[in-house]
């Protein structure tokens, strides 16, 4: 993948409760290229449309369609389209590599391992990211301390190795489910409905169930393995 590299520039130095627009506002200066939006159409992304519809027009939106989402995602991402007049640059899979996938181990080989979970997500999500990645200086996530064991350690503005070098941008790190759920009631976001029956993450449907009372947010995620497990490689 060929883009620009970040990995030798001085990261911008921020204040502790830096709010969400100076974030967006200090990566997306240092960044050496454009700088996009990875978009899930969770409540988090919607916030952040939201926040870049006021800030910064020009960052350019794109969505992961892995063929496996939720009906209730598309409403979303339709939804946001009317409201915003948004275009959605849209990333498949390598038509192939599904394909052979499906053939030779079935619709649901991603139950049968770490491995073979980590290998669907190559080819429907890792594969497809790098490609909407290619040639830009930074990338906005809606990534939260607060959603996983595994995130608890990410930087409002981070160098993205795993990626090339290039700029990643996390606006909302520090913002609880209250902050992100009271302004998107305060804007009357169009949000995902199933976040309503008990999915506070989504992902792709057989990978992602409601959750118990009490249970982690991230808990419906690949409920079959253990949290440190629980990224799809996209967040490295």
């Amino acid at each position: 993948m060929s883009q620009p590299s970040q990995q030798t520039a001085s990261l911008p130095q921020l204040a502790a409760d830096a709010q969400a627009e100076q974030i967006l506002a200090a990566g997306i200066a240092a960044a050496t290229g454009p700088v996009t939006l990875a978009c899930s159409f969770s409540v988090e992304d919607v916030v952040l449309i939201d926040i870049l519809h006021k800030v910064a027009r020009e960052v350019r939106v794109f969505a992961l369609d892995t063929g496996r989402l939720n009906e209730e995602t598309y409403e979303v991402a339709e939804a946001l389209l009317e409201r915003y007049a948004l275009s959605i640059d849209w990333y498949f899979p390598e038509r192939q590599a599904v394909e052979q996938l499906e053939r030779e181990k079935g619709l649901f080989s991603f139950r049968a391992s770490l491995d073979n979970r980590h290998e669907c997500c190559r080819i429907r999500k890792v594969e497809p990211l790098r490609r909407a990645l290619s040639g830009k200086g930074g990338w906005i996530t809606g990534l939260r301390r607060a959603q996983s064991v595994t995130r608890t350690e990410l930087a409002s503005i981070e160098v993205d190795q795993a990626n090339g070098g290039l700029l990643k941008i996390n606006p909302l790190l520090n913002w609880s489910d209250e902050q992100v759920w009271d302004y998107a009631k305060e804007h009357r976001l169009p949000v995902n409905r199933l976040h309503r029956q008990g999915y506070p993450s989504i992902g792709c449907a057989p990978c992602t169930r409601p959750v118990r009372e009490g249970e982690h947010p991230r808990a419906g995620r690949w409920w079959w393995e253990n949290p440190e497990h629980k990224e799809c490689g996209l967040h490295r």
